[in-house]
């Protein structure tokens, strides 16, 4: 399970849901985090014994964020365990100890069941697009803060927008 996996790959993203978890646990003491330095809100512990999906979105995930999921458990992934991404005609071979970032929220994704006897487990780390409506619209419903006379024209904008947090394969590259 790779914590610092967001981090690593999607520095903008990271920074987001870090400074938005933040500001949850500013506005509520008693929450915490799921992990140390963790700024996935949920974790899902899949125990199957044999964890597969059907086709589906995460609808309810931030749009443009990335949910983590790692496969644990002892399979040949050569002959099932594989993610499919629907949307980008791909199918991943998914080994055990894998962890992949995908936007959960856009992309459906599934993944093949695998053979009887062997086990697949998953983790997957997300967090709801309703945790940060809830912060950008001061830790209150949508409901209430357009109630309030507040206008959302400028943050539907940057949401519609998020992709851009996403990095460019030329951000990942080592700099000389």
């Amino acid at each position: 399970m790779c914590v610092g996996c967001l981090g690593n790959y999607f520095p903008d993203v990271h920074k987001y849901y870090d400074d938005t978890m933040e500001a949850l646990l500013r506005s509520d003491p008693s929450l915490k985090r799921n992990l140390v330095n963790n700024v996935f809100a949920a974790m899902t512990f899949n125990l199957g014994p044999q964890v597969y999906t059907r086709v589906h979105l995460d609808h309810l995930n931030l749009a443009f964020g990335l949910c983590a999921i790692t496969a644990l458990g002892k399979y040949d992934y050569k002959q099932g365990g594989h993610l499919i991404l629907w949307d980008l005609k791909l199918i991943i071979e998914f080994p055990p100890g894998a962890t992949i970032l995908i936007p959960s929220a856009i992309l459906r994704h599934s993944n093949v069941a695998i053979r009887r006897g062997e086990t697949r487990y998953s983790i997957t780390q997300y967090s709801a697009g309703g945790l940060f409506r809830w912060v950008r619209c001061g830790f209150r419903s949508q409901k209430d803060y357009l109630a309030a006379g507040n206008d959302l024209t400028k943050e539907y904008e940057e949401w519609r927008g998020g992709y851009k947090l996403f990095s460019k394969v030329l951000d990942l590259r080592p700099q000389s």
